[in-house]
């Protein structure tokens, strides 16, 4: 039965998104769900939108998008920008697409700003990226820039880590360009679809060996080779190669680390990553339905059919338990889509 026939008359149409950190199994589940309710994955991950940055990004396999259609992934090129507005314009363009033909869009991702800016209908200042302020702002401190977004715009110094160089030059871009503060323009306007967001949710020492396997695998797959094939084709200044992966092995390519150190460093900063997209999807958001992402390997199918376990805080397609994940989150959504 297709999403058109299983929901109701009169209702807006649905749209399920599926949140969750880096290696929780987000891929697996989906390409599940997608197959079961006759859905297509709408991806809303800010680095799987590069052509070439495959293994790094952990993008599914061309078998995998041969078995369930897949948008967003391979938008631009590597040395090519591709602005929140534009993505939160070809998400809606695609979403509505695919309820067009009668099929149930899954927005799935961990880059927290892409789901928000789609889910909240976020109002995204189209302002192009400006190289020379850029570059200007590019040469300062992070300390700096921290400082100058706060006397700017202290509303959006608040919201964005300072670490984050990337959103904080964004920031501090579009409120010089328009002489507004970047959080004025940010004015939400909820599409027209009943979401459902579900979350992803696993322990941290777990949900740690998980992602320390992934980069062991994504190093066995060759992403050193296809970090050296994009650094040659790209160079190193472009601000895709500042992924995770990417800028550690860069660090060993260049000379400035051993590959032992590089492994270690993509692992630790990945753990890292998983830490901040905690701060956008969070354990106590009502809004977020949360399952244990390894919920139905400790549980009797009878059990584990109406369990909705949230995640305790602390914590692709090879995620133990997936199936039976899936088929938990399966049910539920069976419920929502009828009512």
């Amino acid at each position: 039965m297709s999403a058109g026939e299983e929901r109701g008359v009169g209702v807006l149409p649905p749209l399920v998104v599926i949140v969750g950190p880096t290696a929780v199994g987000k891929t697996a589940v989906s390409l599940c769900l997608a197959e079961a309710l006759d859905g297509e994955i709408v991806s809303a991950d800010s680095r799987q939108v590069y052509r070439g940055m495959d293994i790094g990004t952990a993008k599914t396999t061309p078998e995998e998008r041969g078995r369930v259609p897949h948008h967003l992934i391979d938008v631009v090129d590597p040395n090519e920008t591709l602005s929140l507005a534009q993505f939160q314009r070809l998400a809606y363009a695609a979403i509505d697409d695919i309820l067009a033909r009668g099929r149930l869009p899954l927005l799935v991702g961990g880059s927290g700003q892409y789901v928000r800016a789609v889910v909240e209908g976020w109002g995204v200042p189209e302002v192009a990226p400006q190289r020379r302020l850029r570059a200007a702002l590019e040469a300062l401190s992070s300390d700096e820039l921290a400082r100058w977004l706060m006397a700017l715009d202290p509303v959006a110094a608040g919201r964005i880590d300072p670490r984050n160089r990337r959103r904080v030059i964004r920031a501090l871009e579009v409120t010089l360009v328009t002489g507004r503060p970047i959080s004025a323009q940010q004015r939400k306007s909820p599409p027209p679809y009943r979401i459902l967001q579900i979350g992803l949710s696993l322990a941290r020492p777990l949900l740690y060996q998980r992602i320390d396997a992934r980069v062991e695998r994504m190093m066995a797959m060759g992403l050193l080779e296809e970090t050296r094939r994009l650094a040659e084709g790209y160079g190193w200044d472009v601000s895709a190669m500042s992924g995770l992966g990417y800028a550690q092995l860069g660090a060993h390519l260049r000379g400035e680390m051993t590959l032992e150190e590089s492994v270690a460093a993509i692992k630790r900063e990945t753990r890292r990553f998983v830490r901040q997209q905690a701060n956008w999807f969070k354990p106590d958001d009502p809004s977020i339905h949360w399952f244990d992402a390894i919920a139905a390997d400790h549980l009797s199918p009878d059990t584990a059919a109406g369990v909705r376990v949230p995640p305790d805080g602390q914590g692709g397609t090879h995620a133990p338990g997936a199936e039976c994940t899936a088929e938990m989150i399966e049910r539920f959504l069976r419920d929502w889509l009828t009512r």
